[in-house]
């Protein structure tokens, strides 16, 4: 018998899979990263933003205390701007910004617990205008200091409501 040659072909094997472009699945995990990373940033941002302005308010708080060209009236107006803009942004609640009188210090002392600003020396806040006589360097201390653990105390500022 003869030997029938066929044209047969030696076993080949396939072309080596290529690692570019990546299936869909690495591209929805790269995506899922780059989310990832987006809201850890937002998270830490919206995190870092009551210590940044109560680090700014005690640096501030800290120039009151060594400025010696204002007078009494002088410090307590600034010292009363200070809270208020320090309140105004670590407070979601929109209402903080139109409080006045015995409705703002009722507000210090609830964030801070006490009765400071109501029945103490931080009365000052709101009365120290109509006052016959300008307040003593102790009282404006104590005032200082009053508004200086209000500071430490007022990153837990009461949280708005949700309304529609």
């Amino acid at each position: 018998m003869q030997s029938l040659k066929l044209p047969l072909r030696d076993i080949h094997l396939p072309e080596a899979v290529s690692w570019w472009p990546p299936a869909i699945g690495w591209w929805l995990v790269a995506l899922l990263m780059l989310l990832m990373v987006f809201y850890a940033f937002l998270f830490y941002k919206h995190r870092m933003k009551p210590k940044k302005a109560v680090k700014e308010a005690k640096n501030m708080l800290l120039e009151l205390r060594q400025n010696n060209t204002l007078t009494a009236i002088e410090k307590i107006s600034a010292l009363s701007i200070l809270l208020r803009r320090t309140a105004i942004s670590l407070s979601t609640d929109p209402k903080v910004a139109g409080l006045t009188g015995q409705a703002w210090l009722t507000f210090l002392d609830q964030t801070m617990k006490g009765d400071f600003f109501c029945r103490g020396v931080g009365r000052m806040l709101v009365d120290s205008p109509y006052r016959p006589s300008p307040p003593s360097d102790t009282e404006i201390a104590q005032l200082l200091e009053g508004c200086e653990n209000w500071l430490q105390t007022c990153n837990k500022m009461p949280k708005a409501e949700n309304k529609p």
